[in-house]
């Protein structure tokens, strides 16, 4: 079984993340949803986010919520995960996280997926935004 790992922070859930997980789904045959914990979170806060993101899942067996509390690559080993899978919403992010990919990789050997948001749930820069608001084009959808 290929399990995927979609580590992060999940308040609010957004459309953004829903639409990376279901894109997991099409590659994995198990996504694990996993919210990190740390001191500072109150751990009514962490229930309540739990119960938040497992209520989005509750009719499906493939994606399992959990919390950890450990370096996302321990935490991917410890559950048999053969990749971690993140977002991203714009290229910013993705230089970011390919450099994480690479640190992740050389630290335990765990690869990394890295999936675009679609368009809708993306971000693009203000420059840009700004262009196309000067040819009349509707942005609302770009923004974050």
């Amino acid at each position: 079984m290929k399990i995927a790992l979609f580590p992060g922070s999940f308040r609010p859930f957004t459309r953004g993340h829903a639409d990376i997980v279901e894109r997991a789904l099409a590659l994995f045959d198990q996504v694990v949803v996993a919210i990190g914990v740390n001191a500072s979170k109150a751990a009514a806060d962490v229930e309540a986010e739990l119960a938040d993101v497992r209520s989005l899942y509750a009719d499906n067996p493939r994606v399992k919520v959990a919390a950890f509390s450990c370096l996302t690559t321990e935490y991917a080993q410890s559950i048999g995960a053969c990749c971690i899978v993140r977002g991203v919403r714009s290229v910013k992010d993705y230089e970011y996280e390919r450099d994480m990919a690479d640190i992740n990789r050389q630290l335990s050997g765990i690869e990394t997926v890295i999936l675009f948001s679609r368009p809708e749930f993306g971000a693009i820069s203000s420059s840009i935004v700004r262009e196309l608001q000067s040819y009349g084009v509707d942005t609302t959808p770009y923004l974050p």
